[in-house]
């Protein structure tokens, strides 16, 4: 029976303390950083309170279990990673800048936040399993699809760009080139990616130029 977003959003949060303070900062970098170093299996409240420096009963006190604690660090990352390109995409005149921001967004998080796709990996596959983060995962695709078509439409009613198809669908495309490269250059990070990330750049020109 297919999972309701909003259903598997409201038992998540019922069990979840407000979220704020520094002590919750950490808790969620220690275990974005566990993550990274040991997989999800690996990432134990244990691991996490002694990375974070707080107690275990913290971490059961503001997420309850790991499920709620891992989606909150994809949401907080998810969050950065579309913020990052608001102000500079709001200052794109032409749709070369525009593809700019757009690749050079992709490459800083591979550069700097490896991590983030790391983490992405590992909940999709467990999102196979729990129906609740698959739930999650899929909500917060929606939102980071939502919040930047949106701006590619404002850019498209500045006469910076002329989408060739509907802004959601070119932002899904867009998304799944970054996500599926990525996947690729962890795999095999010795490998030359310049020509595949002009290639892309290329197709979004073609995203982007209807005319």
């Amino acid at each position: 029976m297919p999972v309701d977003s909003s259903t598997a959003q409201a038992g998540f949060d019922a069990g979840q303390r407000e979220l704020s303070g520094q002590k919750v900062q950490r808790i969620v970098d220690a275990m974005r950083h566990c993550v990274a170093e040991r997989g999800i299996a690996g990432a134990t409240f244990e691991h996490v309170s002694r990375e974070a420096g707080v107690s275990r009963g913290l971490l059961h006190y503001y997420f309850g279990t790991k499920e709620r604690l891992l989606i909150e660090v994809l949401r907080s990352d998810a969050e950065t990673r579309i913020a990052m390109l608001d102000e500079p995409l709001a200052a794109a005149e032409t749709v070369d800048d525009v593809i700019a921001v757009l690749v050079s967004g992709a490459e800083q998080v591979l550069r700097e936040d490896p991590g983030f796709y790391v983490l992405l990996y590992e909940l999709f596959t467990a999102g196979r399993q729990n129906p609740d983060i698959q739930a999650e995962l899929a909500g917060l695709y929606r939102g980071s699809r939502s919040h930047l078509a949106e701006v590619l439409r404002r850019k498209e009613a500045e006469g910076v760009l002329s989408l060739r198809f509907d802004a959601e669908s070119v932002v899904t495309y867009m998304f799944a080139a970054a996500d599926g490269g990525a996947l690729q250059r962890l795999t095999d990070p010795e490998r030359d990616y310049s020509a595949t990330v002009e290639a892309g750049a290329e197709v979004a020109r073609f995203l982007l130029t209807s005319e």
